[in-house]
């Protein structure tokens, strides 16, 4: 068996396989949902649609 795979080792029974499966599961919508923020904040970041009014501390009325 090889000592440098970072994955799980063949399972034996079906209730882990089902919990290999829920693992690889959550771990995709846990990146997905991280690449959706990540997103979000590189767009809030590099707005480029500026007020020159807001900028004295007015509101939006």
């Amino acid at each position: 068996m090889n000592t440098w795979l970072l994955t799980f080792q063949n399972s034996n029974s079906p209730t882990f396989d089902m919990m290999i499966f829920f693992h690889d599961f959550t771990m995709m919508i846990l990146i997905f949902i991280t690449l959706i923020i990540l997103f979000i904040m590189l767009t809030l970041l590099s707005n480029k649609f500026i007020n020159r009014f807001l900028l004295q501390g007015h509101t939006i009325e």
